[in-house]
């Protein structure tokens, strides 16, 4: 698998107000509920979609290990285990052809079809973004690239024996649409 040097500088972290942003924009929204007026803080972004991808030939599990720096302001790590995943902010390319993107681009895969399994809202106290999540399953023979990222990305591949999928959902660094896939898989998918 791919494997890179995950090591932040710590002295090089800077914290401060975000003016402007490609990604996010805050908004406060006011409104009356039940006759009493509310106001309520909101980080519009963008939706996203994930993606769980079983390689049949070695019978695991592929995902991604990434720095996530809003993480590592709660716990002082921020390196986490996620599906590969990516934001639908493409105008002119269908989910199904961004997610196949972002399988290539970060495990280095072709992905031949991909199944829509769930379609949810994350952060709903705060940005109310839609995640859609996916499953694939890829050979050996559909590995064409070295994954990885593009541009500055720094993400490192992982590979999960089918088998260890059950303890690995254990650790405290995962996103909560892995472990939902990882019993989705379990439930639907591995040989019973």
């Amino acid at each position: 698998m791919h494997q890179i040097n995950m090591a932040i500088d710590k002295s090089s972290i800077k914290l401060y107000d975000c003016k402007d942003s490609k990604y996010i924009q805050i908004k406060q929204m006011s409104y009356i509920e039940n006759g009493i007026s509310k106001t309520w803080d909101i980080v519009s972004s963008h939706d996203s979609a994930s993606i769980l991808i079983h390689n049949i030939d070695n019978n695991s599990i592929i995902i991604v290990k990434q720095f996530r720096p809003a993480v590592f302001l709660r716990n002082n790590n921020g390196y986490m285990y996620e599906l590969c995943a990516g934001l639908i902010d493409k105008e002119n390319k269908t989910i199904d052809e961004i997610i196949k993107e972002e399988v290539l681009e970060e495990c280095g895969y072709y992905a031949e079809s991909v199944t829509k399994i769930a379609e949810f809202y994350s952060s709903v106290g705060t940005s109310g973004s839609k995640q859609s999540v996916f499953y694939t399953e890829v050979k050996n023979s559909q590995k064409i690239a070295s994954g990885g990222g593009i541009d500055n990305e720094c993400i490192e591949i992982i590979e999960i024996k089918v088998d260890e999928m059950q303890d690995f959902l254990k650790q405290d660094n995962i996103t909560p649409s892995l472990g939902f896939s990882f019993m989705w898989f379990l439930s639907n998918k591995k040989a019973k």
